[in-house]
């Protein structure tokens, strides 16, 4: 993942400083049917051709992210906007929301709602000269340099079945599915520290999507090897004013608690840092 993300901030900053010159470079666009609205030509109408800056078209092939072209064009399914690649996908570590109209792409894993727009992307190739070309020129560069295997890149071959053997969702097979089993998405919100505890590592990813059957057992480990926290230290989980114990299955506590226990569809408990009764240094 850091090699994609850091090959693909070159491109776009080599693109923007200039090798595609936007006030000179048109694309045509031509059919008999434009052909009335521009200037008479003594020539048949069949020669005539309507030409517009790449300028007008520019705010449809840019990522508002990084306000270069797209590269690997990806697009979130639930409002439809555009990005690079590298860029939606960094900016998924940090927030759920789409940066554009910020609406709520998945409340724990986001990148199962996004999809590569190929079509897209070979449109932008083709309005901007030279930047598939360059492109690969830079991927091939980024790879040698580290001494590693440049990938090679294939065209995918349609898939073809034959008549009868068409199972139902088959057009579907690319589409990221979260298993049955992990039912219950949780928010995690850290409330503190007690005094003289502060050896330990924020929690960086607050969503987490796990089984029904886990017990808070199960998600004290989990941040206390997320966290870095030693055995000296005890992880107190609440959910509401509800100090709750280790053996009790999140399930049991969505159906104890009910709608008080629930914001957006997750489980919220919040969890602090505390020293055991009776400890010294």
């Amino acid at each position: 993942m850091e090699l994609s993300c850091s090959f693909d901030d070159e491109h776009q900053k080599e693109t923007m400083d200039g090798e595609v010159d936007e006030t000179d470079s048109t694309l045509g666009v031509g059919g008999p049917e434009l052909q009335d609205s521009m200037q008479p030509s003594e020539g048949p109408q069949e020669d005539d051709e309507r030409t517009i800056s790449i300028t007008d078209v520019s705010p449809f092939i840019r990522c508002t992210i990084c306000t270069g072209f797209f590269i690997e064009a990806t697009t979130i399914t639930e409002c439809l906007h555009t990005f690079c690649k590298s860029c939606i996908v960094k900016h998924f570590f940090y927030s759920n929301r789409c940066p554009k109209c910020n609406v709520v792409v998945h409340q724990t894993q986001p990148l199962y709602n996004i999809r590569l727009d190929r079509q897209l992307q070979d449109i932008v190739y083709k309005l901007v000269p030279n930047l598939e070309r360059n492109e690969k020129k830079r991927m091939h560069e980024f790879y040698k340099e580290r001494g590693l295997e440049v990938p090679k890149l294939t065209t995918p071959q349609p898939c073809t079945v034959k008549p009868g053997k068409q199972r139902r969702g088959l057009h579907a097979q690319s589409v990221f599915r979260i298993p049955p089993e992990l039912d219950v998405s949780l928010l995690l919100e850290f409330v503190g520290a007690e005094e003289g505890i502060d050896n330990y590592k924020p929690l960086e990813k607050r969503f987490v999507r796990v089984s029904g059957d886990a017990t808070i057992r199960h998600v004290e480990l989990f941040i206390r090897r997320k966290m870095g926290i030693g055995p000296a230290c005890q992880v107190d989980v609440i959910c509401g004013d509800h100090l709750l114990e280790s053996y009790r299955s999140l399930r049991d506590i969505q159906k104890t608690l009910g709608e008080s226990s629930i914001q957006d569809g997750l489980l919220v408990l919040h969890f602090g840092l505390v020293l055991p009764p009776g400890y010294k240094e």
